[in-house]
C-alpha cells in the first residue's frame, strides 16, 4: 500500500513538473490547478471611486491559495488589500489564466485560446477573521515576500475571495460550470 501511495505521489509530482493539466472532463481539478499555478488575477468589482462609482472596474491583484508546489493549494484565493480598493459592495468576479505561466507560451497558445485555460470565479471579497489571518499571511507572503515591506500606513488587511460560482474555460465548446462543493472536494 505504501508503495502504491509513493507511486501516486511521484506521478502527481511528475505531472506538475511537466506543466500538464488534468483532462478537460475533470473541470474541478483543472480549476484548482490553474488557481494554484497563478500568482495574480483580475478582480472585477463595482467602483467606489469618485467619478466611477457604480461602474465596472477591474484591477490586477496578487493572490495565493498556498505556498508554491504541487498539492499545497487550499483552493481559497487569498488577497492583501487596503480600504482604498474597497468596492461599492463585496460582490466581485476573479479571473485567473495560465497565460501568466510558461504553459501557454510553451504550447504556443494565445491567451484568448480556451486551451490556455482560465477560470472565472464569482462571489465576494471578505476580510478574513483572526484565526484565518495566519493562513492567509503564510499563503501570500510565501509567494509575494515583498508584501511584508509595503507601507504600513496603507492599513493592509488579509482577505479571501468567497467563491459562489465557478466557470472553467479550458477547451473549445464553451464554459463548464463547477460548484464550490466539487471544487473544494478535489485535490489539484
Amino acid at each position: 500500500m505504501a508503495a502504491v501511495l509513493l507511486l501516486l505521489l511521484l506521478s502527481a509530482a511528475a505531472l506538475a513538473a511537466r506543466g500538464a493539466l488534468p483532462p478537460p472532463e475533470q473541470a474541478a481539478r483543472v480549476a484548482r490547478v490553474v488557481l494554484h499555478s497563478c500568482d495574480w488575477g483580475a478582480l472585477a468589482t463595482l467602483s467606489a471611486q469618485d467619478g466611477l462609482r457604480g461602474h465596472p472596474f477591474a484591477n490586477v491583484f496578487s493572490l495565493s491559495d498556498g505556498a508554491p508546489g504541487p498539492g499545497r493549494g487550499s483552493g481559497v484565493p487569498y488577497l492583501y488589500l487596503t480600504d482604498m480598493e474597497i468596492s461599492v459592495n463585496s460582490n466581485a468576479s476573479l479571473t485567473v489564466s495560465l497565460a501568466q505561466t510558461p504553459y501557454c507560451k510553451k504550447h504556443k497558445y494565445d491567451p484568448q485560446n480556451p486551451l490556455c485555460a482560465h477560470i472565472i470565479f464569482c462571489g465576494s471579497v471578505v476580510k478574513v477573521n483572526d484565526s484565518e489571518a495566519a493562513i492567509a499571511k503564510k499563503a501570500l507572503f510565501s509567494r509575494h515576500p515583498e508584501m511584508e515591506s509595503w507601507p504600513k500606513d496603507h492599513n493592509w488587511f488579509f482577505a479571501k475571495f468567497n467563491i459562489t460560482n465557478i466557470w472553467v474555460l479550458d477547451y473549445f465548446g464553451g464554459l463548464k460550470i463547477v460548484t464550490p462543493e466539487e471544487y473544494y472536494s478535489v485535490k489539484p
